[in-house]
């Protein structure tokens, strides 16, 4: 999957001339808890978070008190080095650029101009649908050899059942001889699977079931 896929192209901004009281009202507005700021023909001259403006003003909500740091323009406050990435870029690349740098949101460039933004929140959406944990289902966690062709030996067991499978996540076991195959499958009733791939020898680890390995 690719970033174009997930961003949001109705990116809500302001300019740098624009006052941090036209941030917060955009903000309340929107919900939201970033801001792009952009220049002329749409090219981004930084970002504005609700964490800027809070140490801008620790007092910023008490409006009558503090109208002065309310019409400070955001080009006083916004971060100008900004990680972006672009519409081609995979979703598995940008969320690791989310972990490592600890952002909330990633303006998306191209051709030098802004066409959208991914925030955490589209990241997390977009793991639920891929991995089927918002339809009705059940979830198989398998312990199997770390060979090749392992994975379609084990998903055969569904075949046979006529169960689909909804995704399938692989994770390292802490034996480097094994791996964690992950299925989420389209049934409420899992039993069947998980005594049949007992029976093929595959170690079953969730669901715990009494008198399944484990």
């Amino acid at each position: 999957m690719i970033v174009e896929q997930i961003m949001n192209k109705n990116v809500v901004t302001l300019s740098p001339d624009a006052t941090i009281a036209e941030a917060i009202e955009k903000m309340a507005e929107h919900r939201i808890r970033h801001i792009l700021i952009v220049s002329g023909n749409d090219m981004l001259a930084g970002i504005v978070s609700d964490r800027d403006i809070k140490d801008a003003s620790p007092s910023i909500f008490e409006l009558t008190n503090d109208r002065e740091t309310l019409n400070k323009p955001l080009k006083s406050i916004m971060k100008t080095d900004a990680i972006t990435g672009h519409p081609l870029d995979f979703v598995e690349e940008i969320s690791s650029i989310f972990y490592e740098h600890k952002i909330g949101c990633l303006p998306i460039i191209k051709h030098g101009k802004l066409v959208g933004i991914v925030t955490e929140t589209d990241l997390l959406h977009t793991f639920v649908q891929l991995t089927g944990a918002n339809q009705p289902g059940s979830q198989i966690e398998v312990k199997v050899p770390n060979v090749s062709g392992v994975l379609s030996e084990a998903a055969a067991v569904f075949s046979r059942h006529n169960v689909n499978i909804s995704s399938v996540l692989v994770y390292p076991d802490q034996d480097e001889r094994f791996k964690i195959l992950v299925f989420r499958v389209q049934t409420m009733n899992p039993m069947p699977l998980i005594e049949e791939l007992d029976k093929e020898g595959y170690t079953v680890l969730w669901p715990n079931v009494p008198g399944i390995s484990s």
